[in-house]
């Protein structure tokens, strides 16, 4: 008997918990669905770029730390010494993230062109940096990198299919202007060592491009790994014949904060572009130039000159004019 009123007592306890489970389900799907409205997309979007927003200017602030470190060690040791060290670190750092044992996934990318080239791009725009923060002062190389978000403008329309109009167009060319300030060809004003500002200026603005269409593809990881492994790849095979032993610990630490630097910057400006648009992002390129300017005056004594800094008002004037025409364009709050 007790064992039959155990068990009658144990089916109904099941009859009861599969009604109840029963219930459950017919209140879930008698539930009303959440409608997903346009306020809601609106906001999310929002978000994601006002994260993007944030993950570009603490990328910047790892840029203007890297082009002081990197001015002040190529006193010390070679250039190459240097971008060989830069590109070493960031490497470790992107294995440090990416383990090729556990996850050989992560360093497959659907487009190898144009990681490829990237990559390149990439080590082009360093060593023509370095090679001109060897002459010039930081903001007056930061000035003629100013000019970056204009060709990236230029270049979006043939190569993102986002075109600009006449206004600006005209926008553009009064930048470019600016930077002529700051050059001043043929008037004897700028070292000529501005030259590899303007190619490194090229070389940038074309991986952003880049760097924008493969975050459509490929994890920011996978691309990080790609651009710091580059640096390595091609300098490394030279290392004998511009090798200098650093002299003191300081220099040593100093090549070491390269590869950090360098390596994490960049993560943050792929995170960066991959939630928000390129146009909205170039904007605040210009706030690295407080910080160079206070690291120029406090590292090296330098102040930035009359002539570097109107050509780079009229060059971040042109550039806000930019931002605003997308934002009017597209209508974004």
């Amino acid at each position: 008997m007790r064992r039959a009123f155990q068990g009658a007592a144990g089916s109904r306890a099941a009859r009861m918990r599969a009604m109840s489970v029963t219930m459950s389900q017919e209140n879930i799907r008698s539930a009303p669905a959440k409608r997903v409205t346009l306020d809601d997309v609106d906001s999310a979007e929002r978000a994601s770029r006002r994260r993007g927003i944030l993950l570009m200017c603490g990328a910047l602030i790892c840029f203007a730390t890297l082009d002081a470190t990197g001015k002040w060690l190529s006193q010390s040791v070679p250039v190459w010494e240097v971008v060989w060290a830069r590109y070493v670190g960031s490497t470790m750092l992107a294995l440090a993230f990416m383990n090729p044992w556990r996850s050989p996934e992560g360093f497959s990318t659907r487009r190898p062109a144009l990681q490829v080239l990237r990559a390149c791009l990439l080590f082009g725009s360093t060593a023509f940096n370095f090679l001109a923060l060897r002459y010039l002062q930081l903001d007056e190389t930061m000035a003629i990198l100013f000019a970056m978000p204009l060709v990236v403008s230029l270049l979006a329309g043939p190569m993102l299919g986002e075109w600009v109009g006449p206004r600006r167009l005209a926008a553009i060319v009064v930048g470019f202007i600016g930077v002529l300030i700051v050059v001043r060809p043929g008037l004897g004003g700028m070292h000529w060592a501005a030259l590899y500002c303007v190619a490194g200026l090229f070389c940038y603005a074309l991986y952003s491009i880049l760097t924008r269409m493969l975050a459509a593809t490929d994890s920011a990881l996978t691309t990080a790994f790609f651009g710091s492994v580059s640096g390595v790849v091609l300098l490394t095979p030279a290392l004998p014949w511009f090798w200098t032993l650093p002299p003191t610990a300081g220099v040593w630490l100093g090549l070491a904060a390269l590869g950090a630097l360098g390596g994490f910057g960049h993560y943050l400006l792929i995170a960066g572009h991959a939630r928000a648009p390129a146009a909205v992002l170039a904007p605040y390129v210009y706030t690295q130039i407080v910080w160079m300017i206070g690291l120029g005056y406090l590292v090296f004594g330098n102040t930035p000159g009359p002539y570097t800094l109107i050509g780079a008002s009229v060059v971040i004037a042109s550039g806000l004019y930019l931002f605003y025409r997308e934002r009017a364009t597209r209508g974004d709050a």
